[in-house]
C-alpha cells in the first residue's frame, strides 16, 4: 500500500516508544540457547522481531506469549534439524542464525526478497565461518545459502567489520557454545561498535563471559559455556522514535515519546543530542523526550557510525535547517535494505532538497522555508528510507505520495498511526 503525506503545520501529544528491535531479536535468540524457560517483556513486534521468533520456534524453542511478556523454553546448544529456514527481509536476523546453523546438520536460507536482503552481502561471514570448518554454499555471498555445520571449530578466527558489525554479532553467539576456546580478530574499521556494545550487553546477562579489549577489536570467548535461562525487561526504540522525534522537530510541536532511557546504549540515542545541537527545543528526562518544536534549526556536522538507524532521521531534519549540514563516516548506509545514501538521496531531489553525496558523506543543503513536494517517491522498501521520507512530506507545500509505505512494518509497524495520532496528515491508498 502507499502512503499520502501532506503537509501539516502542528504536532501535539505523547506516545510510548515502540520496544527496541535490536534488543527483542537479541533477547529472543539468547532464551532460545538457554536450556530452561526465560520471560522476555515488552518484546517488540515488527517484521524483524516475528521473523527471529518464527525461526527459533523452527529451530525448537517453545513459545508462549500474551500482551505483556513472552516466555521461551530454549533448545540449548542443540537446535532442531530443519531443511529451510525464512529470515524475511531481516538482514540481522539472517547473519545471527546463520551462525546458530552451524550447530546443525544442513540448513537452507531462503530468498523470499530478491530485491532487498537477496541484494545484500554477506561474505565476510561466510568467510569466517568456512574457517571454522562450516561448509557454506551460496550465491557470491547472497542468498539462497545453505549452511553444512554440525561441528564448527573455535580457536582464532578473524572477521572483516568493514560492511556490517552483525558479523562479528553472530560470532560472539556461536563461539561460547563451542568445544575450544575462541580469539576473534576484527579486520578493518569496525563499523556500528555501539551495537556491539549491545550484544556484549545481553550476552553478560545470559551468562555468558567474554573478554572483550576496549576498541572492540579483539576478544576471547571461553568455550564449553551454556546460555542461561532469565527474565529481560525490553527497553524503549531509540531508531524508531527518532522519526517521530525528527517529525516534531522541523514543525510547530508539542510532543512527549516516552520509554526512552537517558543511559541507553543504543547509538541512536545520539538524535536526541543532534536535535539539540540543531537549537531544538527538548528536554529528556524519567525516560521522556519533550520536543517544543518551532520549525527552526540550525545546520550541523555529525559523525553517524555510532547512530546508524537514526541518520536518515537526522538528514530529514536537516532539509529544513538554516545551512549546509553534513553526516560523515556513513558508508554502513549503503549495505542496508537498500543504498541509503544514494537511493535516499535521489528521493529527497524528487521532492525539492539539496543534498549531495559521497562515498561516506551526505552533504545537506537546508531550505528553511520549506519543499515544493508533490512527488511520488520510490522508497526502496526500505522501513528507514520510508519513515523520514514522512518526515520531510510534512513541511512539504504539496503533497507526497510514498509507494510501498507497508513496508515500514519491518520495524515500526504503528509508525503511521502514531504519527496520525500526534496530528500528521497521513493516509493510505491502494
Amino acid at each position: 500500500m502507499d502512503m499520502i503525506v501532506r503537509p501539516t503545520a502542528e504536532l501535539k501529544g505523547e506516545i510510548g516508544a515502540l520496544s527496541s528491535k535490536n534488543y527483542t531479536t537479541r533477547y529472543l535468540l539468547v532464551a532460545a540457547l538457554a536450556e530452561g524457560t526465560s520471560t522476555i517483556y515488552y518484546p517488540a513486534h515488527s517484521e524483524d522481531s516475528d521473523a527471529m521468533r518464527r525461526c527459533i520456534r523452527d529451530l525448537g524453542a517453545v513459545l508462549e506469549e500474551d500482551d505483556e511478556k513472552i516466555v521461551i523454553t530454549g533448545f540449548g546448544n542443540h537446535p532442531r534439524d530443519v531443511k529451510e529456514l525464512d529470515v524475511g527481509n531481516a538482514g540481522a536476523v539472517l547473519r545471527f542464525l546463520m551462525a546458530i546453523a552451524a550447530l546443525s546438520p544442513k540448513v537452507t536460507f531462503v530468498n523470499t526478497y530478491p530485491e532487498s536482503l537477496g541484494k545484500r552481502p554477506h561474505s565476510d561471514l561466510i568467510e569466517a565461518l568456512e574457517s571454522m570448518g562450516v561448509q557454506i554454499e551460496h550465491q557470491d555471498g547472497r542468498l539462497p545459502i545453505t549452511i553444512s555445520g554440525g561441528k564448527p571449530k573455535g580457536g582464532k578466527i578473524k572477521v572483516s567489520g568493514e560492511v556490517s558489525s552483525q558479523y562479528l554479532s553472530a560470532l560472539l553467539f556461536l563461539t561460547p557454545l563451542l568445544e575450544e576456546d575462541s580469539e576473534i580478530e576484527v579486520l578493518g574499521d569496525l563499523k556500528s561498535k555501539v551495537v556491539i556494545g549491545q550484544t556484549l550487553e545481553v550476552l553478560e546477562q545470559a551468562g555468558i563471559t567474554i573478554e572483550a579489549a576496549s576498541d572492540y577489536m579483539s576478544f576471547r570467548v571461553p568455550g564449553r559455556q551454556a546460555y542461561q535461562a532469565k527474565n529481560y525487561t525490553v527497553q524503549g526504540d531509540y531508531p524508531g522514535s527518532a522519526a517521530i522525534l525528527a517529525a516534531a522537530a522541523v514543525t510547530k510541536s508539542d510532543v512527549k515519546v516516552h520509554r526512552l532511557m537517558e543511559r541507553s546504549k543504543q547509538g541512536e540515542r545520539a538524535i536526541v543530542d543532534v536535535l539539540q545541537m540543531m537549537d531544538v527545543p527538548l528536554s529528556h528526562e524519567g525516560g521522556t523526550v519533550h520536543v517544543l518544536g518551532n520549525g527552526r534549526l540550525r545546520p550541523v556536522e555529525f559523525d553517524g557510525d555510532a547512530a546508524t538507524d537514526a541518520v536518515l532521521a537526522m538528514v530529514a531534519a536537516a532539509v529544513f535547517a538554516d545551512g549546509t549540514s553534513r553526516f560523515y563516516n556513513v558508508e554502513n548506509l549503503r549495505y542496508k535494505e537498500c543504498d541509503r545514501i544514494t537511493d535516499y538521496l535521489n528521493e529527497l531531489k524528487k521532492a525539492g532538497a539539496q543534498v549531495e553525496e559521497r562515498q561516506s558523506e551526505i552533504i545537506v543543503h537546508g531550505r528553511p522555508s520549506g519543499l515544493e513536494g508533490g512527488a511520488t517517491i520510490n522508497a526502496h522498501f526500505d522501513h528507514r528510507v520510508i519513515m523520514a521520507l514522512t518526515v520531510v512530506g510534512l513541511r512539504c507545500r504539496e503533497p507526497l505520495l510514498i509507494k510501498d509505505a507497508h513496508h515500514v512494518a519491518k520495524s515500526y509497524p504503528q509508525y503511521f498511526d502514531h504519527l496520525s495520532a500526534l496530528g500528521a496528515s497521513v493516509e493510505w491508498v491502494k
